[in-house]
């Protein structure tokens, strides 16, 4: 018979399994390190709130800016073209209205208009004489003509963009292909 390994020799203290020790230590610091574990997470999660509730601070805020934005994009270009309305109302309460007075002060408004469109980078489509293009023009009829066929030959009506965009086509008259 072989002695038992676990029965200790004469003589020598009986020795314990490292994985059956539980001392009074080892508790409390698995105690410890699971309220620091605990504490971390409650942090985490507070810092994790608090930057949600900015994320959506901000959402709102920028939604506000947007609706500002929305509201009053046109602000200063009414400004401007008050202006323009002040000239017209005061050529129709002057006294003294002669044609030559009524032309030069609607020829200042115009100007004073078109000045303001510069500022604005509203442009005119004018194609007299230029090749039909459906993007920018809108063609009320065809008519024969000595032009070349889908050549613009009256316009009715200037177009205009705004930053390269249309904002309203020309009317214009297109030349009719020529029957043969």
């Amino acid at each position: 018979m072989h002695p038992d390994p676990n029965t200790p020799a004469p003589g020598e203290t009986p020795r314990q399994d490292p994985a059956s020790e539980t001392t009074a230590s080892g508790a409390v610091d698995l105690e410890e390190a699971l309220k620091e574990a605990e504490a971390k997470a409650k942090e985490h999660h507070e810092a994790w709130l608090r930057a949600a509730a900015e994320t959506e601070n901000v959402r709102k805020r920028a939604q506000d800016d947007i609706a500002r934005a929305h509201k009053y994009a046109l602000e200063k270009f009414a400004a401007d073209l008050l202006q323009v309305k002040d000239s017209l109302e005061a050529a129709l309460n002057a006294e003294t209205q002669s044609v030559e007075s009524l032309q030069a002060g609607v020829e200042l408004t115009l100007k004073q208009l078109a000045s303001i469109f510069e500022r604005y980078q509203i442009r005119e489509i004018d194609p007299a004489g230029a090749a039909f293009d459906p993007h920018r023009h809108e063609a009320i009829s065809m008519l024969p003509s000595e032009k070349e066929p889908n050549t613009v030959i009256n316009v009715l009506q200037k177009g205009y963009l705004l930053n390269d965009r249309v904002i309203r086509p020309a009317l214009v008259t297109v030349a009719k292909p020529k029957e043969g």
